[in-house]
């Protein structure tokens, strides 16, 4: 009997890039005789990947990154796939001495369109460039996109909603980590308005006032906040159930494109350039072109540099939502 080979994959940047590893965490497995797939990320993100069935063993960072490490060295790993190749990752490769394998994050390239405003990145997914770490170990991209799996128990009911959304509804995630790559609170309202169909909003406790926001600017009958009402594999449940999914650069966005769902996807501070745009699945860029100023980041700000926040501020709203044409209802 073959004996099993340990791989060792590393990412603990944020909810997104851990969606975004799943097509290397399948291939892997599928293709590698006798892979046995560990995951190390940190706790925060344990529902992403807890139900995956590819992955046999996960890690955790908690509070150490020494206990942490300590626990993986009793592991022995065949290969270390590195997936985020920062300080703390060069540190568990090293002190495990197995044989890795480190994504290039293009680093240079983004200071060079971020300070100088000179695009050299190459024009390529974040996926295909992890799928290129991986390569010398004779893995090819099957092209099946990302995975997300929710476990029976996260599965939302149509009862669980009010009314004016059991039966059909649009899905906002009006979150995002930085300032700079959310709208502000009156441009979501008059997006709202422009979508002008039952909308769930979708984010964590810290966007609950938004969203309480937008309730009272609009009403109950066309917005649902859900923000910290759900978690996260239950907001995934709801981003499945959804005739179609706006969201700014976040992490519900590749949760949705995981989903195989129609993303609208709104850009600020940062841009698609960058390879994070939706995978696989159908999408509308919602960006404002010809700004000297953008991307001002790589991932956003807490502010705009330039005080004047054009990059969402002017973002024009002027496109058809082809998906809810035939099902629109008015709520003006």
């Amino acid at each position: 009997m073959a004996s099993p080979v340990n791989v060792l994959i590393l990412q603990f940047a944020s909810i997104g890039d851990v969606v975004l590893t799943s097509p290397v965490v399948r291939c892997l497995k599928q293709q590698i005789p006798n892979a046995v797939i560990h995951f190390c990320t940190r706790r925060e993100y344990q529902p992403i990947v807890a139900h995956n069935p590819y992955i046999a063993e996960r890690h955790y960072l908690e509070d150490s990154l020494y206990a942490l490490i300590r626990q993986l060295k009793i592991q022995r790993f065949d290969y270390v796939i590195d997936l985020q190749n920062t300080f703390s990752t060069r540190l568990i490769k090293a002190a495990l001495g197995s044989r890795s394998y480190s994504v290039d994050n293009q680093s240079f390239r983004k200071w060079l369109y971020v300070g100088w405003k000179i695009n050299a990145l190459p024009d390529q997914h974040i996926v295909d460039r992890y799928m290129a770490t991986v390569m010398p170990l004779g893995i090819e991209n099957d092209g099946r996109g990302l995975d997300y799996f929710i476990p029976y128990k996260d599965e939302v009911e149509a009862s669980w909603l009010p009314e004016t959304h059991q039966n059909d509804f649009v899905a906002y995630a009006i979150g995002g980590k930085h300032m700079t790559c959310r709208l502000p609170l009156l441009r979501i309202i008059e997006l709202c308005l422009k979508i002008n169909y039952p909308i769930v909003l979708l984010g964590d406790k810290e966007d609950r006032q938004v969203g309480d926001e937008i309730v009272r600017a609009i009403g109950h009958e066309q917005i649902y906040n859900a923000c910290g009402l759900f978690n996260l594999n239950q907001s995934a449940s709801l981003l499945q159930r959804a005739r179609v999914v706006f969201s700014h650069d976040t992490g519900l966005m590749h949760i949705a494109a995981a989903l195989r769902k129609k993303v609208y996807s709104i850009w600020g501070s940062t841009t698609p350039q960058f390879g994070f745009y939706p995978y696989k699945t159908a999408h509308v860029r919602l960006e404002t072109p010809g700004l000297g100023c953008r991307p001002c980041s790589a991932t956003g700000l807490g502010n705009c540099p330039m005080k004047h926040f054009k990059c969402m501020n002017d973002l024009s709203f002027d496109f058809d939502v082809k998906e809810l044409r035939t099902k629109k209802k008015n709520f003006e």
